[in-house]
């Protein structure tokens, strides 16, 4: 192995550690909310969609898989944060559409997530997170199954 599998190894490694880390304090942070981290992407997903998405549609954005992502929404609709709505293109894929309640309980969470990393970007050089954002996303293109 070469210095460079084993950086990009570490580099990889890290970025696990951080995932961890982020599901770990945004479960915190949105729990007086009734939301996990893994609810709230969901939900975020729905609430910045310009329109109703699928469920395959919120999978792709926000690269969890179908099944995890149909269980989420399900609990979703329970909660009363989004509703399933026919869909015109494909009666089988039904559109989830966020409710007055799920803007709501959304822009909450936003607030707590923008006063949180207003907080973490105040100790962060911007010249560094746009080259780190830059670096992480080339990495994923190369690691995805289409490349």
């Amino acid at each position: 192995m070469t210095k460079d599998v084993d950086a990009l190894g570490g580099l990889i490694l890290e970025v696990f550690r951080l995932n961890g880390t982020l599901i770990a304090q945004g479960d915190q942070k949105v729990a007086p909310f009734g939301l996990s981290s893994a609810r709230w992407q969901v939900l975020g997903g729905a609430c910045r969609s310009a329109s109703a998405l699928t469920v395959s549609q919120l999978a792709r954005e926000t690269g969890a898989s179908r099944q995890a992502v149909q269980r989420i929404v399900n609990t979703l609709v329970a909660d009363g944060l989004v509703e399933m709505s026919d869909n015109p293109r494909d009666r089988r894929a039904l559109l989830v559409t966020v409710t007055q309640a799920g803007r709501q309980t959304y822009a909450q969470a936003d607030g707590v997530r923008r006063a949180w990393l207003d907080d973490v970007a105040g100790k962060l050089d911007a010249a560094e997170v746009a080259q780190t954002r830059q670096l992480l996303a080339k990495l994923r293109d190369l690691l995805s199954p289409n490349s």
